[in-house]
Protein backbone atom coordinates (compact mmCIF):
# COMPACT_ATOMS: atom_id res chain seq x y z
CA UNK A 1 0.00 0.00 0.00
CA UNK A 2 1.36 3.39 -0.96
CA UNK A 3 2.05 6.02 1.68
CA UNK A 4 -0.43 8.34 -0.05
CA UNK A 5 -3.15 5.69 0.12
CA UNK A 6 -2.48 5.13 3.82
CA UNK A 7 -2.59 8.83 4.56
CA UNK A 8 -5.92 9.09 2.74
CA UNK A 9 -7.34 6.27 4.86
CA UNK A 10 -6.09 7.90 8.06
CA UNK A 11 -7.77 11.12 6.93
CA UNK A 12 -11.00 9.26 6.16
CA UNK A 13 -11.30 7.54 9.52
CA UNK A 14 -10.69 10.83 11.31
CA UNK A 15 -14.04 11.93 9.86
CA UNK A 16 -15.82 8.63 10.51
CA UNK A 17 -18.39 8.55 13.33
CA UNK A 18 -17.77 4.83 13.93
CA UNK A 19 -14.00 4.99 14.62
CA UNK A 20 -12.48 6.00 17.96
CA UNK A 21 -8.70 6.42 18.17
CA UNK A 22 -6.04 6.67 20.85
CA UNK A 23 -2.73 8.09 19.68
CA UNK A 24 -0.80 8.01 22.97
CA UNK A 25 -1.40 4.99 25.23
CA UNK A 26 0.14 6.91 28.13
CA UNK A 27 -2.87 9.20 27.92
CA UNK A 28 -6.25 7.43 28.16
CA UNK A 29 -7.85 9.81 25.68
CA UNK A 30 -10.07 8.78 22.79
CA UNK A 31 -10.61 10.95 19.74
CA UNK A 32 -13.78 10.57 17.75
CA UNK A 33 -15.26 12.20 14.68
CA UNK A 34 -13.31 15.28 13.66
CA UNK A 35 -10.70 14.68 16.37
CA UNK A 36 -13.05 15.55 19.24
CA UNK A 37 -12.20 14.01 22.61
CA UNK A 38 -14.81 11.63 23.97
CA UNK A 39 -14.83 9.57 27.19
CA UNK A 40 -16.49 6.21 26.53
CA UNK A 41 -15.12 3.99 29.29
CA UNK A 42 -18.10 2.41 31.09
CA UNK A 43 -20.38 4.23 28.62
CA UNK A 44 -19.98 2.59 25.20
CA UNK A 45 -23.61 1.55 25.00
CA UNK A 46 -24.94 4.71 26.60
CA UNK A 47 -22.98 7.29 24.62
CA UNK A 48 -21.96 5.60 21.38
CA UNK A 49 -24.47 2.87 20.55
CA UNK A 50 -27.25 4.57 22.53
CA UNK A 51 -28.87 1.33 23.66
CA UNK A 52 -28.35 -1.40 26.24
CA UNK A 53 -27.67 -4.36 23.96
CA UNK A 54 -24.90 -6.94 24.67
CA UNK A 55 -21.46 -5.62 23.70
CA UNK A 56 -19.04 -7.92 21.83
CA UNK A 57 -15.34 -7.26 21.17
CA UNK A 58 -13.31 -8.51 18.23
CA UNK A 59 -9.64 -8.28 19.19
CA UNK A 60 -6.94 -8.02 16.50
CA UNK A 61 -9.83 -7.32 14.14
CA UNK A 62 -7.69 -6.35 11.14
CA UNK A 63 -10.08 -5.32 8.38
CA UNK A 64 -13.06 -5.99 10.63
CA UNK A 65 -14.58 -8.83 8.61
CA UNK A 66 -15.78 -10.70 11.68
CA UNK A 67 -17.23 -7.64 13.36
CA UNK A 68 -19.09 -6.73 10.17
CA UNK A 69 -20.39 -10.27 9.60
CA UNK A 70 -21.57 -10.61 13.19
CA UNK A 71 -23.17 -7.16 13.15
CA UNK A 72 -25.16 -8.11 10.05
CA UNK A 73 -26.31 -11.36 11.64
CA UNK A 74 -27.06 -10.03 15.12
CA UNK A 75 -28.75 -6.61 15.00
CA UNK A 76 -29.67 -7.18 18.66
CA UNK A 77 -26.00 -6.91 19.70
CA UNK A 78 -23.31 -4.21 19.53
CA UNK A 79 -19.85 -4.97 18.14
CA UNK A 80 -16.53 -3.22 18.67
CA UNK A 81 -13.50 -4.20 16.58
CA UNK A 82 -10.11 -3.41 18.12
CA UNK A 83 -6.83 -3.09 16.24
CA UNK A 84 -3.84 -0.77 16.23
CA UNK A 85 -3.64 -0.50 12.42
CA UNK A 86 -5.79 2.36 11.17
CA UNK A 87 -5.40 1.47 7.49
CA UNK A 88 -6.89 -1.95 8.21
CA UNK A 89 -9.74 -0.64 10.35
CA UNK A 90 -10.65 1.70 7.49
CA UNK A 91 -12.02 -1.22 5.46
CA UNK A 92 -14.52 -2.43 8.06
CA UNK A 93 -15.49 1.08 9.11
CA UNK A 94 -16.15 2.06 5.49
CA UNK A 95 -18.34 -1.00 4.88
CA UNK A 96 -20.29 -0.28 8.08
CA UNK A 97 -21.01 3.27 6.91
CA UNK A 98 -21.96 2.15 3.40
CA UNK A 99 -24.37 -0.45 4.82
CA UNK A 100 -25.67 1.82 7.60
CA UNK A 101 -24.65 -0.70 10.26
CA UNK A 102 -25.17 1.27 13.45
CA UNK A 103 -24.34 -1.64 15.76
CA UNK A 104 -20.64 -1.88 14.90
CA UNK A 105 -17.74 0.49 15.67
CA UNK A 106 -13.95 0.33 15.75
CA UNK A 107 -11.43 1.22 18.42
CA UNK A 108 -7.88 1.95 17.29
CA UNK A 109 -5.52 1.23 20.16
CA UNK A 110 -3.03 -1.34 21.40
CA UNK A 111 -4.85 -4.26 23.01
CA UNK A 112 -2.55 -4.22 26.04
CA UNK A 113 -4.20 -0.93 27.02
CA UNK A 114 -7.76 -2.16 26.51
CA UNK A 115 -8.82 -1.63 30.13
CA UNK A 116 -7.97 2.06 29.80
CA UNK A 117 -10.85 2.52 27.35
CA UNK A 118 -13.39 -0.13 28.34
CA UNK A 119 -14.91 -0.35 31.80
CA UNK A 120 -15.36 -3.18 34.25
CA UNK A 121 -18.11 -5.68 33.45
CA UNK A 122 -18.88 -3.87 30.18
CA UNK A 123 -18.23 -6.75 27.74
CA UNK A 124 -20.41 -9.81 27.13
CA UNK A 125 -18.28 -11.68 24.60
CA UNK A 126 -14.84 -11.59 22.95
CA UNK A 127 -13.70 -12.94 19.59
CA UNK A 128 -9.93 -13.26 19.02
CA UNK A 129 -9.58 -13.84 15.28
CA UNK A 130 -6.25 -14.91 13.77
CA UNK A 131 -3.99 -12.85 16.03
CA UNK A 132 -0.22 -12.70 15.60
CA UNK A 133 0.99 -15.94 17.30
CA UNK A 134 4.31 -14.34 18.34
CA UNK A 135 6.19 -17.59 17.84
CA UNK A 136 9.40 -16.52 19.59
CA UNK A 137 9.44 -17.84 23.15
CA UNK A 138 10.68 -14.45 24.35
CA UNK A 139 7.43 -12.89 23.10
CA UNK A 140 5.04 -15.42 24.67
CA UNK A 141 3.60 -12.73 26.93
CA UNK A 142 2.37 -10.85 23.84
CA UNK A 143 0.13 -13.74 22.77
CA UNK A 144 -3.49 -12.75 23.28
CA UNK A 145 -4.22 -15.84 25.38
CA UNK A 146 -1.29 -15.35 27.77
CA UNK A 147 -2.08 -14.75 31.43
CA UNK A 148 -1.07 -11.12 30.92
CA UNK A 149 -4.01 -10.60 28.56
CA UNK A 150 -6.42 -12.94 30.34
CA UNK A 151 -6.01 -10.77 33.43
CA UNK A 152 -6.99 -7.73 31.37
CA UNK A 153 -10.03 -9.43 29.87
CA UNK A 154 -11.18 -10.44 33.33
CA UNK A 155 -11.39 -6.76 34.27
CA UNK A 156 -13.80 -5.86 31.45
CA UNK A 157 -15.91 -9.02 31.03
CA UNK A 158 -19.27 -9.66 32.62
CA UNK A 159 -19.49 -12.73 34.82
CA UNK A 160 -21.59 -14.63 32.28
CA UNK A 161 -19.28 -14.27 29.28
CA UNK A 162 -17.79 -16.26 26.40
CA UNK A 163 -14.40 -15.92 24.68
CA UNK A 164 -13.60 -17.39 21.25
CA UNK A 165 -10.15 -17.98 19.73
CA UNK A 166 -9.86 -18.80 16.04
CA UNK A 167 -6.36 -19.44 14.69
CA UNK A 168 -4.36 -21.29 12.06
CA UNK A 169 -1.31 -21.53 14.33
CA UNK A 170 -0.69 -24.94 15.98
CA UNK A 171 1.74 -23.26 18.35
CA UNK A 172 -0.77 -20.64 19.50
CA UNK A 173 -3.50 -23.27 19.79
CA UNK A 174 -1.39 -25.52 22.04
CA UNK A 175 -0.07 -22.55 24.01
CA UNK A 176 -3.63 -21.34 24.60
CA UNK A 177 -4.80 -24.70 25.88
CA UNK A 178 -1.91 -24.83 28.34
CA UNK A 179 -2.37 -21.21 29.36
CA UNK A 180 -6.04 -21.82 30.12
CA UNK A 181 -5.36 -25.03 32.03
CA UNK A 182 -2.95 -23.12 34.25
CA UNK A 183 -5.18 -20.07 34.69
CA UNK A 184 -7.21 -20.02 37.93
CA UNK A 185 -10.96 -20.43 37.29
CA UNK A 186 -10.61 -20.74 33.49
CA UNK A 187 -13.08 -23.13 31.86
CA UNK A 188 -12.49 -24.62 28.41
CA UNK A 189 -15.92 -25.21 26.88
CA UNK A 190 -15.07 -26.58 23.44
CA UNK A 191 -11.98 -27.15 21.30
CA UNK A 192 -11.24 -28.30 17.77
CA UNK A 193 -7.92 -28.59 15.98
CA UNK A 194 -9.69 -28.70 12.58
CA UNK A 195 -13.07 -27.00 12.56
CA UNK A 196 -13.85 -27.94 8.95
CA UNK A 197 -13.21 -31.65 9.44
CA UNK A 198 -16.88 -32.05 10.45
CA UNK A 199 -20.05 -29.94 10.49
CA UNK A 200 -19.39 -26.66 12.26
CA UNK A 201 -20.20 -26.85 15.96
CA UNK A 202 -20.85 -23.09 15.98
CA UNK A 203 -22.36 -21.56 12.81
CA UNK A 204 -20.57 -18.27 13.49
CA UNK A 205 -17.29 -20.04 12.68
CA UNK A 206 -18.32 -20.04 9.03
CA UNK A 207 -17.38 -16.36 8.70
CA UNK A 208 -13.95 -16.07 7.09
CA UNK A 209 -11.50 -13.20 7.39
CA UNK A 210 -9.07 -12.12 4.69
CA UNK A 211 -6.32 -13.98 6.54
CA UNK A 212 -8.34 -17.17 7.05
CA UNK A 213 -9.00 -17.38 3.32
CA UNK A 214 -5.25 -17.13 2.71
CA UNK A 215 -4.55 -19.82 5.32
CA UNK A 216 -7.09 -22.18 3.77
CA UNK A 217 -5.51 -21.68 0.34
CA UNK A 218 -2.25 -22.81 1.96
CA UNK A 219 -4.06 -25.92 3.28
CA UNK A 220 -3.65 -24.88 6.89
CA UNK A 221 -6.02 -26.30 9.50
CA UNK A 222 -8.21 -23.82 11.35
CA UNK A 223 -8.38 -24.29 15.11
CA UNK A 224 -10.88 -23.02 17.66
CA UNK A 225 -11.24 -22.75 21.42
CA UNK A 226 -14.31 -21.49 23.28
CA UNK A 227 -13.75 -20.69 26.93
CA UNK A 228 -14.53 -18.43 29.86
CA UNK A 229 -12.37 -17.07 32.64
Amino acid sequence: MSRRNKLQKFSDILSYPNVLENYDPKEAVLLGEGGAEIALKDKWNELHFKNNKPLVLELACGRGEYSIALARKYPNKNFLGVDVKGARIWKGATIAIEESLKNVAFLRTRIEFIESFIGGKEIDEIWITFPDPFLRKSKANRRLTSHFFLNKYKQILKDDHIIHLKTDSPQLYEFSLESLKEYPSAEIIYTSDDIYAEPLENPDLAFKTYYEKMHLEDNRLIKYIRFRI
